[in-house]
């Protein structure tokens, strides 16, 4: 058996068997779900020996505000002692900011109703197990969590296969200019002049070998146009690999030419909108105000790396903007990887729809 083939659905291959762990009731009534307090930890999934977890799904609620931030999902292969996913529940399937809606792409989707039903279909193969556990973080309330997680045990394991990682970051605001009180608009989006990746949003610094499959990224504007428009964007994006990343050189293995041009879109779009491959899942307000989510699949298209990678993008041409940045990267590699860390949860809350 060559690799795992996310399209291998024609070979009959006796040597894989597929399963499912679910929050079934066990005494045969309809509450097929669990129910999370703050500082539990519920283990979804919990497997010895080779196999691929092929798709989740996971819809929960709770009465409490921005649980969707305050639920953390981690994911564990091969025994490992540290997660290679540790990101909250909602950012992971590909929207942030604690909310949910309706989009569908390859990997992940949302689906009706509002989105509550929480999809990935990215494979996720384990040579010696796979555990995959959600802590809550709530204040006060449970959440109720229902889900369905099917996976393929393996005969024998396919050691040439990457291990699944994502990882979560956030900057509250980001580091910008500060801006004079008579500059217009246009001044402000468009003058300046960056030649590094100093101050750029990270979105993803990993050492090993494996290959970068993409992001979302979620913008809060937190800026107060002067009428002359309030695009949040410009910011390039920089991926450094391997001897660039290692002694940062300049100019980086891949350079970006504007925010909505990493995300296949163009021109400052406030169009709800979502494809296979990317989409901009919350547009924002008026004159770009508010909450912005954004995803990018790097399926096709994966960037590649043997030693190290380092993903940033500007905020903002030359980063002159400060705005609330948080992201989620994904990516596979041969373990082992980076210690992942995560914020603690009163920082990880979204904010209210616009600072006073």
């Amino acid at each position: 058996m060559r690799g795992y083939d996310w399209f291998d659905f024609v070979r009959v291959d006796n040597s894989r068997h597929s399963r499912r762990s679910s929050s079934w009731s066990r005494s045969g009534d309809n509450r097929d779900r669990l129910s999370v307090v703050r500082g539990e930890t519920e283990t979804l999934l919990d497997v010895q020996g080779p196999g691929c977890v092929t798709h989740i799904w996971i819809t929960c609620g709770s009465l409490e505000p921005f649980y969707l931030r305050k639920l953390l999902l981690k994911m564990y292969w091969d025994g490992e002692p540290e997660p290679s996913v540790l990101v909250p529940l909602g950012d992971f399937f590909g929207v942030g900011h604690a909310t949910t809606t309706n989009y569908a792409s390859l990997p992940m989707a949302m689906a009706a109703q509002d989105g509550a039903g929480l999809n990935c279909y990215f494979p996720m193969p384990f040579s010696d197990g796979a555990r995959i556990e959600v802590t809550s973080e709530n204040f006060i309330t449970e959440t109720r969590v229902y889900y369905n997680i099917d996976y393929e045990v393996w005969d024998r394991p396919q050691e040439d296969l990457g291990r699944f990682h994502a990882c979560w970051h956030r900057e509250n605001p980001c580091d910008g200019m500060v801006e004079p009180p008579e500059m217009d608009d246009h001044t402000f989006q468009h003058a300046g002049v960056n030649l590094s990746d100093q101050g750029n949003y990270l979105i993803l610094a990993a050492e090993g070998a494996g290959q970068y499959v993409g992001c979302n990224l979620n913008i809060h504007n937190l800026r107060r146009g002067k009428g002359g428009g309030n695009w949040y964007g410009e910011g390039d994006e920089m991926i450094f690999v391997d001897d660039d990343n290692e002694g940062q050189r300049w100019p980086p293995t891949m350079h970006g030419t504007g925010t909505e041009d990493y995300f296949n879109a163009a021109w400052g779009p406030s169009q709800r909108f979502s494809s296979p491959f990317f989409g901009l899942t919350l547009p924002g307000g008026d004159d770009f105000s508010g909450q912005i989510s954004w995803y990018r699949w790097h399926l096709a298209d994966p960037v590649r790396f043997s030693r190290s990678i380092r993903v940033s993008i500007e905020h903002g041409h030359a980063n002159r903007r400060s705005d609330d940045y948080a992201s989620t990267a994904y990516w596979y590699q041969l373990e082992p990887h980076k210690p992942l860390g995560i914020l603690p949860v009163e920082q990880r809350l979204p904010r209210a729809d616009f600072p006073e």
